[in-house]
């Protein structure tokens, strides 16, 4: 598995963290577009899943967003520590557990959600696992599943009742 070193950055814009060439280099050139990140500053970490954009220009970056921000207590000229591992998840991202069961439970609407694009899965799998509540997370995902079911393929339909 390639893991980087842990190099020190800060925020290059509201919402973006600029990765360093060699580091960027060792997932992109392997064919890894996904990575795992940790994130380090002060006495609190998070981790999180991200991907590796390549600008025009050659840079690379990782969305970084406001709530992350807020958890680590970082602001605009803060510098933080960072490491990449690389994405070996599913999904890109880790499912909820309620998310799992019901799947697990539904083989029908488990098929119907694996053939999605792999974007539209980590977008439905982030929107269920924003809920706190584990019953909401339930029921949204009983929802989607009805939805898809149904033949509603629209992103912005997918958790919305009739």
């Amino acid at each position: 598995m390639i893991t980087s070193q842990t190099f020190e950055t800060q925020l290059a814009d509201k919402q973006s963290v600029i990765i360093p060439q060699e580091v960027a280099l060792l997932f992109y050139n392997a064919g890894h577009k996904r990575v795992k990140a940790k994130a380090i500053f002060e006495e609190k970490n998070i981790a999180f899943y991200a991907a590796l954009k390549r600008e025009k220009t050659g840079i690379f970056r990782i969305y970084f967003s406001k709530a992350k921000q807020k958890e680590l207590e970082i602001f605009p000229n803060d510098y933080f520590k960072i490491i990449l591992s690389e994405d070996q998840s599913k999904y890109g991202v880790e499912p909820c557990e309620e998310f799992e069961a019901v799947m697990l439970s539904d083989y029908e609407a488990y098929e119907i959600f694996e053939s999605l694009t792999p974007g539209k899965k980590r977008s439905i799998i982030y929107a269920i696992g924003r809920y706190k509540s584990s019953q909401t997370r339930i029921d949204k995902t009983l929802l989607f599943i009805n939805n898809l079911r149904r033949g509603i393929f629209d992103p912005r339909l997918w958790l919305k009742g009739n």
